[in-house]
């Protein structure tokens, strides 16, 4: 009811202001940003409160149309259902902001998604991600001068992502700087941005910047 969405739009509001999603096609890809096969929602195909929502978190991000949400706001109902998962997830989640913002700009490069990389890069940086730090990330786990727990994210990102799987050593290995929960959030947020990545990459949606 509208209660329940008023519930939602501040709690989305808050914490996008620290956060946001996104993907970009690779230079030489399928998705190199084509024409969108899906455009961007009008108020009435949003509806009120989808509209509202996208507004809002298209002003925070300092863009006019945030594109991923004015078209997954098409869906409606299911648009609000992510959007609360989402934010659970990040800025919501028990994993360090700074550690999240790792593991995302890293799938993120590894997908070639540059609508992700551009909001997370700003992000990022305003957690301790800092440029170096990020050319580390992209240059991925074997990179000199990263720390051994970050070494240790980034090899279980980089496994996940090419098998979808951990071996017993990687698992141990997180395990070890993990406790249970972050264990399971850490899966999700992988699988999160790279199906992120494909979404937007499958639906060619226009970059913010």
């Amino acid at each position: 009811g509208p209660a329940r969405a008023l519930v939602l739009l501040t709690v989305t509001s808050s914490w996008y202001v620290r956060g946001s999603w996104c993907v970009r096609a690779h230079a030489g890809s399928v998705a190199r940003m084509s024409t969108p096969r899906i455009p961007s929602g009008s108020f009435s195909q949003l509806g009120p409160i989808n509209w509202v929502l996208c507004r809002i978190l298209s002003k925070v991000a300092g863009t006019p149309d945030a594109h991923l949400f004015s078209t997954l706001g098409r869906t409606r109902g299911l648009f609000r259902g992510w959007l609360f998962y989402s934010g659970k997830l990040m800025p919501g989640g028990r994993i360090s902001r700074k550690e999240t913002e790792l593991i995302i700009n890293r799938v993120a490069y590894l997908r070639d998604c540059g609508y992700e990389m551009d909001h997370h890069r700003r992000i990022g940086a305003r957690f301790g991600v800092t440029e170096e730090l990020l050319a580390q990330v992209k240059q991925g786990p074997q990179a000199p001068g990263l720390t051994p727990r970050h070494r240790k994210i980034l090899t279980a990102t980089d496994e996940l992502m090419d098998t979808k799987n951990l071996s017993d050593a990687t698992w141990a290995a997180l395990a070890g700087e993990f406790d249970y929960c972050q264990l399971i959030e850490f899966l999700l947020l992988v699988g999160q941005y790279d199906s992120l990545a494909t979404t937007i990459a499958t639906l060619r949606i226009e970059r913010d910047f």
